[in-house]
């Protein structure tokens, strides 16, 4: 299976599957230095793991994590970084049935007609659960980041109908709640739709929002490896997002030039700002200095006890009511694997950006040789 790997210079690849020994990931070209210990990935695995709410699955994992490779006394060494986290309470039994029907909103039947057979044991490679490596990589770029004085803040904006209202925005409150909501008005509201929708049988979709600040100028290219559309690919290819949007978003399509545009101004300390944001922090594909502003829909969890429709192998009709573990609502775990994506993205674009321009490589090798 090819498309396992992301990134050019900071470079990630993730292994593993649902109901297999363990899922994990390779991480090439950290550089050598950054202080790292499990503890730091740690902190973002344990807000992704199942189990920690009723709007979570209940399959009960600890998600501990162990570095084999890259770090040697608290530091990495810029070797590759390998991390594992080991499967401790698979029940395989659970999907025993689904290995001769296609689950609607899966990937099932993808899968049979690309490869002829599947891991149907929670999806094998298509499971959320993949999404561990992803997380664990992004620990690490987050921690550069942060060297970098580049913050990156992510949450959930709505779930169902039920949006955040920014004038209640408190970044406190996303820790009080469940659903990971910095509105605890909005994140009542919501609890009280989701479980209208778990008496129904059914599941629900939300959106993630994320906000980065610090970024420099000019991060991204102008052609195909631009900023947004780097983000694009990664954050798309979260298992349950069908939809990417980058500052306002679908809104321009009703807009004008005058409306949309963001209007330069001189700051007091002489530098270049907007005076708006319509577009989210980029400009022909690269970063313009304000804060850089994304917003990843995901679709609602397939896996639902409700009766649906489907075939077989055999291509015969029938009735499903799925059964096993499942998410009722995948968003304020994602709120953290988009918070990955985002980290592992910037930083490969910042570590690319380095050899932009020639007067900053010879100034760099100029002061290392003095």
């Amino acid at each position: 299976m090819a498309g396992s790997s992301l990134g050019n210079i900071f470079r990630i690849t993730t292994w593993g599957e649902s109901h297999g020994r363990g899922i994990g990931v390779v991480v090439d070209g950290c550089p050598a230095g950054l202080p790292l210990c499990e503890a730091d990935i740690q902190s973002y695995l344990d807000r992704r793991k199942p189990g920690q709410s009723k709007y979570t699955t209940p399959r009960k994992e600890a998600d501990a994590v162990e570095i084999l490779s890259g770090v040697f006394e608290g530091k990495t060494t810029g070797t590759p970084i390998s991390m594992v986290v080991w499967n401790t309470n698979q029940q395989s039994k659970d999907y025993s049935e689904i290995a001769s029907y296609y689950r609607p909103g899966h990937a099932d039947y993808c899968m049979d007609e690309k490869y002829g057979f599947r891991d149907y044991r929670g999806g094998g490679r298509t499971s959320g659960r993949e999404t561990i490596g992803r997380v664990a990589a992004g620990a690490i770029a987050a921690k550069l980041l942060k060297e970098m004085h580049i913050k990156i803040t992510t949450y959930t904006k709505s779930i169902g109908p039920v949006e955040i209202n920014m004038e209640r925005f408190n970044l406190e409150a996303m820790t009080e709640n469940a659903l990971y909501m910095p509105d605890q008005t909005a994140a009542e509201e919501a609890e009280y739709y989701l479980e209208s929708c778990l008496k129904e049988h059914n599941s629900v979709g939300g959106v993630v929002e994320c906000v980065v600040t610090g970024l420099p100028v000019g991060l991204g290219d102008p052609v195909f490896d631009k900023l947004d559309a780097n983000l694009a690919k990664a954050i798309v290819s979260i298992g349950a997002v069908k939809g990417f949007e980058v500052g306002d978003g679908f809104a321009v399509a009703k807009s004008t030039g005058l409306s949309n545009n963001d209007a330069f101004y001189v700051e007091e300390n002489g530098k270049v700002g907007k005076r708006t944001n319509h577009a989210g922090g980029t400009l022909g594909g690269m970063s313009d200095g304000t804060p850089l502003v994304f917003r990843a829909a995901f679709k609602p969890t397939p896996s639902i006890a409700a009766t649906q429709q489907t075939v077989n192998k055999d291509g015969e009709e029938l009735s499903i009511s799925i059964k096993g573990r499942h998410d009722p609502i995948i968003v304020p775990r994602a709120v953290v694997v988009v918070e990955a994506m985002a980290a592992i993205t910037i930083l490969d674009l910042l570590l690319s950006n380095m050899t932009a321009r020639v007067d900053r490589i010879v100034d760099f090798y100029d002061k290392k040789m003095e």
